[in-house]
């Protein structure tokens, strides 16, 4: 393949969902074998009284699923070129940080006093992802990465004000339910969003928005 065909398959949709997939996969691979297999003892990450008052919301399961289709939206819509390439490096930087963080120092949340076989959706989620990997949360981060580079992809496209609420809205929504289905406790969500807010602001420097035309494809 040369390199025009090459440009011109990872800017095709196509292309460019078969390399968020399987970068996701790769992202997965990792996670869970440093969920089952902690290089060094866990530490657990306490809960404050703020996760005690916020409650246990089995819908909300739906959002925190949401994070997948959340996160695709940038990679499938920033420009192409160098622009697409340097995305994806801080994109999939930011999962190879978060897992070096867990091979260096794994953790898991202080966990609730819940009967989960009363709600069998979260249940289900539980026996998937467990409570490890704990902090930071990485649910977090990729929310708040992706915010800020879809705040700038939506003033590229130049949607109204409902489509920057729609995508604040978003992201907050994801957010807040790692504490509703009990996936992540408050510290947890602190320093994701801590983690996943600095390298995004770098990354959209990094990537010199404005002048290297940031928009959609």
């Amino acid at each position: 393949m040369h390199a025009g065909a090459s440009t011109s398959f990872f800017g095709s949709f196509p292309g460019r969902a078969l390399v968020v997939a399987l970068a996701m996969t790769g992202f997965f691979v990792g996670y869970f074998w440093l969920l089952n297999h902690p290089l060094r003892p866990v530490t657990e990450i306490p809960a404050l009284a703020l996760d005690h008052a916020v409650p246990l919301l089995p819908w909300t399961v739906v959002i925190y699923a949401s994070l997948w289709v959340y996160v695709s939206i940038p990679p499938m819509h920033v420009a192409g070129g160098r622009t697409w390439l340097v995305f994806m490096a801080g994109w999939m930087g930011l999962g190879v940080l978060g897992l070096a963080i867990f091979a260096m120092w794994p953790t898991r949340m202080e966990l609730p006093d819940v009967d989960w076989s009363a709600h069998p959706s979260v249940a289900f989620l539980k026996s998937v992802d467990q409570a490890g990997n704990a902090c930071p949360s990485l649910h977090v981060a990729y929310a708040v990465h992706a915010a800020i580079w879809l705040h700038g992809l939506v003033r590229q496209w130049g949607a109204g004000r409902w489509a920057q609420v729609l995508n604040v809205a978003w992201a907050a929504a994801i957010v807040i339910s790692t504490l509703t289905t009990k996936q992540h406790v408050v510290i947890d969500v602190a320093v994701g969003a801590v983690l996943g807010g600095g390298l995004g602001i770098a990354h959209r420097r990094y990537a010199n928005w404005s002048s290297r035309g940031m928009t959609a494809v």
